[in-house]
């Protein structure tokens, strides 16, 4: 199911444009309303998801970078074993794949990750993310949802 690596790329490219298109254009934590409950505010993530790590002092830059090279090769193998027919999970793994890529970039070149999708209710900010977090997220959604389905699936490719 290799042929579905192009997702990612997709993914990877429209991630690196949009981060190099913030970080060209805006000023670290200016913030631009879009709508309510929603802007595009510029900020770097130094830890993991929710800024898990993001004080630890610096090893966690490599450690992440390491993790996420990792996790992509083994990303790529599980892709190079999946049958024809497991197209969700391709399109999952590549979603997760490009995502994973995207920000082992940033982790890499800048020692942190541009993050700037601004979600929020009232005071309450949900943690600001990019076009890779969102990626891996509906990567993730796409695999949960197919380990609900999988019995269905296998009885149809029988």
């Amino acid at each position: 199911m290799m042929k579905w690596l192009w997702l990612s790329v997709v993914v990877l490219i429209l991630d690196q444009l949009s981060k190099i298109w913030i970080d060209t254009t805006m000023s670290l934590y200016q913030s631009i309303p879009v709508f309510p409950g929603f802007s595009i505010t510029y900020a770097h993530n130094y830890g993991a998801a929710f800024s898990f790590l993001s004080d630890a002092g610096g090893w966690q830059r490599w450690f992440f970078a390491i993790l996420a090279a990792t996790i992509s090769i083994g990303l790529v193998i599980w892709m190079k074993q999946l049958k024809h027919y497991e197209t969700l999970s391709a399109i999952s793994l590549s979603l997760i794949l490009g995502g994973a890529i995207g920000n082992l970039i940033d982790r890499v070149i800048y020692g942190y990750v541009i993050d700037f999708f601004d979600v929020y209710y009232q005071t309450y900010h949900w943690p600001v993310f990019n076009v890779a977090d969102s990626a891996i997220t509906i990567g993730v959604v796409f695999m949960l949802y197919e380990s609900f389905t999988q019995n269905e699936q296998e009885a149809l490719a029988d």
